[in-house]
């Protein structure tokens, strides 16, 4: 945890008690009696009949929800002690619900192709084999929500949408956000545009029916979106197709996405006088996550009771941001989840992506020829630029930094997101560029063998050390990349022969690809946070995919760099001892 002075941390506690009134009468995070709120969800998850708790609210209904419910009701009235042994619990369950799952069907992308053309530009034939791989786990990866979910969307959680869609893999069995930007990305390597634009269709048709697009696609979910990524999954896909028609076609809804994080997620900050408009994670619902009940709501009871509506609020705020969990989000003297403060954050990242996408939205705008919208934007952009400098900025280090509003103090620690304005080009002074090489060189982050932590912070938290991410790796490296420093390019493809190494290593041992990976490690998946590491994995095999495709003649597999590394060292000694024996045998 990081370390602040005692009187920050005394304020802050008393901040926010005076608060919690504020947060008293939160809603649910969705409306339904089954996957969100009320007694059974609260029995089955408490009494753990799963591992997992995302397993149960995964479940379909074999009934109504009124009839589950009454069904639920009648074991109460059937026992004198209002109780549920675990053993009628399980009958109910095991009666009322089907399992995971029934509701989605594998689906074989028919615009798969078996070898795209970037494939061909890898010049490592071991990287290049592997490239072919990934290109096939699109198929593994394929999903298609099934016509009952339409029919009746009441007896599931899974959302429908209407096309097909590339699911992360393993317990996650349905879209989410933010993964989908790389998905997408790799998509579009392996030539599959349908499938892309499908993905992107269906987020739009999420901002149409419900003015965000949620975390995933469970009704559990719509309390909470994840970073604001679609107007860059346009970008994308507009790079490579230029269909101005769809854009046309979708635009509003691009602004309507970005309306949803001003109208709700905005924050105000006051510096030296001047106020400044930024963004936050920020869920105003109460309760449990349903899809980990009974960890939020055990980590809940440890707390006065006027601490728990804000606790929940600030965990699904986390969730939100993606980063669940991290110490990112960590402020006070317990230096565990009890202290997660995400409401109180004004992330880098988060302004950084929110920069992008106005600049985006400007430039589509100009494109399409509608210069009243493009100035709107164009001058948010301008604003922005203006409040991530002044207000995220520390010139002492040379980086941004996460700023709390409630303490009104900038987070010292490294976190990749640091970077995220240089991936954004959110500054205006390109002399930025080298103290921000400078500080990831002082950082310590570059030492570590498969390339950048999360944090330097051991929590046992996912998002945190050892582990490392696909997103954040591609963020920093695409972010030095494309500056114009000599030494920013070469710390990025250093970074990018790292993550590589890994990811292949990994996959070459486990024949698999995975959601996170050990910094520390040797080829080895990540660890730690609320469930087993899982493969698949849609990010992970996108982020490669770019990675091969912008580094491809110059990236190595490991067999090969080991074994050129090791016929240098042995090579002079074979000739040495060659030449002995033939001196030996002469006459």
């Amino acid at each position: 945890m990081m370390k602040q002075k005692g009187w920050l941390v005394t304020f802050f506690v008393i901040f926010y008690v005076l608060k919690t009134g504020l947060l008293a009468d939160l809603p649910p995070p969705c409306d339904s009696q089954i996957y969100c709120t009320g007694d059974i969800i609260h029995e089955v998850q408490m009494q753990k009949l799963f591992e997992d708790d995302k397993h149960f609210v995964d479940m379909g209904l074999r009934d109504t929800p009124e009839n589950t419910i009454n069904k639920f009701k009648s074991l109460y009235t059937r026992n004198p002690m209002r109780s549920i042994s675990r053993e009628t619990l399980i009958e109910f369950v095991n009666t009322s619900f089907h399992e995971p799952g029934t509701e989605i069907q594998q689906w074989d992308p028919p615009d798969w192709k078996e070898s795209p053309k970037f494939v061909s530009n890898i010049s490592d034939s071991n990287l290049q084999k592997w490239a072919k791989d990934l290109n096939d786990l699109w198929k593994f990866l394929g999903r298609k929500i099934k016509d009952e979910v339409k029919v009746e969307p009441e007896k599931h959680s899974q959302i429908y949408v209407p096309n097909p869609l590339i699911v992360p893999g393993g317990r996650f069995r349905e879209f989410y956000y933010w993964d989908s930007y790389w998905v997408i990305n790799g998509l579009l390597l392996s030539e599959m545009r349908d499938t892309a634009r499908g993905m992107i269709e269906n987020f739009l048709y999420m901002v149409d029916k419900y003015g965000i697009i949620p975390n995933g696609g469970r009704v559990y979910y719509l309390c909470r979106s994840q970073p604001p990524f679609l107007t860059l999954m346009m970008e994308s896909y507009m790079a490579n197709q230029n269909n101005l028609t769809f854009l046309r076609q979708n635009i509003h809804l691009l602004a309507k996405e970005y309306d949803f994080w001003m109208n709700n997620r905005s924050v105000s900050v006051t510096l030296n006088g001047t106020d400044y408009t930024l963004n936050r994670y920020y869920v105003p619902a109460g309760g449990p996550r349903p899809e980990a009940y009974s960890a939020d709501y055990e980590q809940a009871q440890k707390l006065a009771e006027e601490e728990k509506t804000p606790f929940y609020s600030d965990i699904k705020a986390a969730a939100e941001s993606g980063w669940d969990f991290s110490s990112r989000w960590f402020y006070g003297p317990r230096g565990n989840l009890l202290d997660t403060k995400t409401n109180s954050v004004v992330p880098a990242d988060l302004n950084a992506i929110l920069c992008r996408v106005e600049r985006i939205l400007a430039n589509f705008y100009t494109q399409l020829d509608m210069p009243q919208e493009a100035s709107r934007f164009s001058a948010a952009h301008t604003q922005r630029i203006d409040a991530v400098h002044n207000v995220l900025w520390d010139d002492k280090l040379g980086v941004w930094l996460d700023y709390n509003v409630e303490l009104q103090y900038r987070n010292p620690n490294f976190y990749p997101s640091n970077l995220a304005p240089l991936w954004a080009s959110c500054y205006t002074n390109s002399a930025v560029v080298d103290k921000v090489v400078s500080y990831l060189e002082k950082s310590g982050a570059l030492s570590y063998k498969n390339g950048l932590p999360t944090s330097l912070n051991n929590t046992g938290q996912q998002w945190d050390f050892p582990n490392g991410w696909a997103p954040l790796q591609h963020m920093v490296i695409e972010g030095l990349e494309k500056t114009q420093s000599a030494k920013a390019k070469e710390i990025a493809f250093k970074l990018a022969q790292k993550w590589v190494q890994v990811n292949y290593d990994a996959y070459k041992k486990y024949n698999a690809m995975y959601e996170k990976y050990d910094v520390e490690g040797d080829g080895k998946p990540g660890g730690g946070g609320e469930y087993e590491v899982q493969l698949g994995f849609g990010w992970s095999n996108g982020v490669i995919m770019q990675l091969l495709d912008l580094y491809g003649t110059r990236l190595t597999s490991s067999a090969i760099t080991t074994s050129l590394s090791f016929l240098t060292v042995l090579f002079p000694v074979l000739i040495t001892a060659v030449g002995i024996h033939f001196m030996q045998c002469l006459p």
